[in-house]
């Protein structure tokens, strides 16, 4: 049987980048249902949830099967194609989303796709460069698409991180006045993004600030889950009827009881008082060609913090979970 060089993580929890390995021998190389592609992998961006859902201690055990190979991101040639499939050809070059740790994951040589969850790269875009809006794109297009429109005030909570640069330029192609956070060595790079109004939390609260500008906002779209009590007050700062978009937060037990409370408490007795939605994102190829005519537009464009080789990925996680990546981090799968 053929095999691949791919990354495995085995461990009850523990550091990623200190439990990931590659086996000696390889593993074996995987095959297609009538309705995916194989796709060889060139590049893969990682995300916060391909470590934070490894690193769950004895829940890691009982969710995932062991080893597994994270990764979302893929982009790359298709190598293989199912009976069913009559969207792509051997030789296309792709981009889209891959099961991760539910299934295949993307760093490695190889990975089975749904034919629905790809689609076909813009010529002479880099597959760094369409990895990076893959998976934190369409979360957030999902995300804003059905609840905005043109003119709306949207408030980005995290503008300067691997969804946030996305989130900026997504809500200024559908139209949006956006408002966003970061820290005052990223002001710069928010408003090259398109923001109109950049607050630095780190010169006053973030709520603070916010409750300074009163009823304002049609939506917030919270991207870190910080500070805790965001959503609770949001009625302050979210004109009636308006909504709070969550699609990133910790998965800490404090971070999961924040969840359920914003999901779950009345406002009566203390939850927040405005809709609060929680985004669970489902690949499917519209919205990747969305993105990449978005890409070919130039309404939107990547944003890379950095690149790693595949030989290097530990190192690429420590580098996205210092929490201080101004965009993507990249891994190259494919040798160069």
């Amino acid at each position: 049987m053929a095999t691949m060089k791919a990354w495995q993580f085995r461990s009850l929890g523990g550091p990623v980048e200190k439990n990931l390995f590659l086996p000696d021998s390889g593993i074996p190389k995987p095959k297609t249902t009538a309705n995916e592609v194989l796709v060889e992998v060139y590049s893969t961006a990682l995300n916060p949830i391909d470590y934070k859902i490894l690193e769950l201690g004895l829940l890691t055990k009982m969710i995932f099967r062991s080893p597994v190979t994270p990764g979302l991101d893929v982009c790359g040639r298709v190598v293989e194609i199912g009976s069913q499939v009559d969207s792509f050809r051997i030789g296309d070059i792709v981009y889209g989303s891959c099961n991760g740790v539910f299934g295949h994951g993307a760093l490695a040589q190889f990975v089975p796709i749904s034919k629905d969850a790809l689609a076909l790269v813009p010529d002479g875009f880099k597959a760094d460069d369409m990895v990076s809006i893959a998976t934190v794109g369409m979360t957030t297009y999902q995300g804003l698409k059905p609840h905005v429109k043109a003119g709306d005030k949207v408030f980005i909570n995290g503008g300067s991180g691997g969804t946030g640069v996305v989130s900026i330029q997504i809500a200024k192609a559908l139209g949006c006045h956006v408002t966003t956070s970061c820290s005052a060595a990223n002001v710069g790079l928010c408003k090259s993004l398109g923001a109109d109004e950049v607050l630095d939390y780190q010169s006053a609260g973030i709520i603070e600030q916010l409750n300074g500008k009163g009823q304002i906002f049609d939506l917030i779209l919270d991207n870190v889950g910080s500070p805790s009590n965001l959503y609770r007050v949001s009625h302050a700062f979210i004109v009636p009827g308006g909504k709070f978009i969550q699609v990133g937060m910790g998965m800490s037990l404090s971070a999961m009881k924040q969840l359920i409370g914003n999901l779950m408490l009345p406002g009566f007795l203390g939850g927040g008082k405005r809709k609060y939605l929680f985004v669970m994102a489902k690949a499917n190829s519209a919205d990747f060609d969305q993105l990449a005519a978005w890409m070919k537009e130039g309404k939107i464009h990547a944003v890379i913090d950095s690149t790693f080789d595949f030989n290097a990925t530990p190192k690429a996680f420590e580098r996205l979970k210092m929490g201080r990546a101004r965009g993507k981090v990249v891994v190259h799968v494919k040798e160069s």
